[in-house]
């Protein structure tokens, strides 16, 4: 048991920032506009999926406390090589998509400020570099000032759903399914973002003061804050907001109640919740690279074996979200195509760390039995993400390559040696360089 570790409170709040996250501030009405009332058949379904992948990281966290995650068990499961694949893919994922998650704060602050393109992408690098010297200074800082973010955040996000409910007319719940079942479908889809990061706990699992006891304790607290938290807000913008309010539900139920001048809250919403989930990715990726560079599945150096804080790991994923970011702003380009790429690669995470658990954890046991149930639903994003596992496959395909590289090094090494050794004896029975 570690005194300076994680406690239940602070990892419930690094998992909370991780899956709360961004998804929270335009997903509801997004997915509103798409599937009418029965968008919230979407929600009650993902929250249900969550159950068992909640369930099935806890229990590997807690069995397995390693800061390798996802990879760690593959490993454990399978071999190196698809340990690998995976740890390359997570890693790679982390920086890349962190330009996604910090650009929606950015937008919201350059909308409250007036601002461009300009402020937001310059808000965008502030909150990458914020939450990096967050991380810099150990768990017990981020860990603390997630705790005191992720109460700031169910703060706000319970005071829009109270203040919005007076307004809640049931009449708006009809027709229940305007567009037809398939638009759940459609609109389940859209949702799987605001469902990642059951999965970025079990990289933190080492660093909890007691894992097989606080694990599973966090990561149901966590759960049942998202639930209340997601089934209010999008209860309260389809009973509350006309369909055609637009993708900013939380200013829109918080200007229900307070009137135009809360409006400017939503920019503060939008910087903490993005705060909070990019503080939970960094946190776990950092300690991901550090045990694939261990393992050697990354350069050695980002190992950091001198300092219990893998900041080296930590200044790799900064180094690549900025740089991300800096080819986003050169080129003008969207940062679309890089969400759905964060989203295939939770989807993989998902189906790998479940074929992992039903090999890890005792067969017929409760856990085991929530690694089936996650296994299909795993399955099932895997099926919504579709194309998008392109990115992920690639990031993976490069990890292949290293380990199998590293291993035919390894193997050679031997005989090289060996050579190495006999060759004074060889000099010494042959001088003339004849063979004996």
């Amino acid at each position: 048991m570690k005194n300076d570790g994680l406690s239940v409170p602070q990892g419930a709040a690094l998992t909370l920032g991780a899956v709360l996250g961004t998804g929270v501030i335009s997903l509801p009405a997004l997915a509103a506009s798409e599937a009418g009332p029965a968008s919230l058949v979407a929600w009650l379904a993902l929250i249900v999926l969550s159950v068992p992948l909640a369930a099935t990281f806890a229990a590997l966290g807690a069995r397995h406390p390693d800061g390798g995650g996802v990879a760690t068990y593959a490993r454990l499961a399978f071999n190196q090589h698809v340990a690998t694949m995976v740890g390359w893919a997570f890693y790679l994922t982390i920086g890349v998509g962190a330009p996604v998650a910090a650009g929606f704060g950015g937008a919201y602050v350059a909308d409250a400020f007036g601002g461009g393109r300009g402020m937001s992408l310059a808000a965008t690098a502030a909150i990458i570099v914020l939450v990096t010297a967050m991380n810099w200074f150990g768990i017990k800082v981020s860990g603390g000032v997630q705790l005191a973010i992720a109460g700031a955040i169910a703060v706000l996000l319970a005071v829009a759903v109270v203040v919005a409910l007076p307004h809640a007319e049931l009449e708006r719940l009809t027709p229940f399914v305007p567009h037809g079942w398939g638009s759940v479908g459609t609109a389940a889809a859209m949702l799987v973002w605001a469902f990642a990061g059951w999965e970025i706990l079990s990289s933190l699992s080492a660093d909890y003061r007691d894992p097989a006891r606080d694990i599973r304790r966090a990561t149901f607290l966590a759960l049942g804050v998202v639930t209340v938290l997601y089934l209010g807000i999008a209860f309260a913008t389809v009973a509350s907001l006309d369909s055609t309010s637009g993708a900013a539900p939380l200013a829109d139920l918080l200007v229900l109640g307070f009137g135009e001048p809360a409006r400017p809250v939503t920019a503060v919403v939008a910087v903490l919740l993005t705060v909070g989930a990019i503080n939970a990715y960094f946190a776990g990726g950092s300690r991901l690279g550090a045990s694939l560079a261990r393992e050697g599945a990354l350069p050695r150096f980002l190992a950091d074996r001198q300092s219990a804080i893998p900041r080296r790991s930590l200044l790799a994923i900064c180094a690549v979200a900025l740089g991300s970011l800096a080819v986003i702003w050169v080129a003008g380009a969207s940062t679309d195509a890089l969400l759905l790429m964060a989203s295939g690669t939770f989807s993989l995470l998902y189906v790998v760390g479940a074929a992992a658990a039903l090999r890890l954890l005792p067969r017929g046991t409760g856990s085991w039995w929530a690694a089936v149930c996650s296994m299909v639903a795993a399955l099932v994003l895997l099926g919504l993400t579709g194309a998008h596992l392109l990115g992920p496959v690639i990031c993976g395909g490069a990890g292949l390559v290293w380990s199998l590289v590293r291993s035919r090094r390894a193997s050679s090494r031997p005989a090289r040696e060996l050579a190495q050794t006999l060759e004074p004896v060889r000099e010494a029975v042959c001088p003339d360089g004849s063979v004996a």
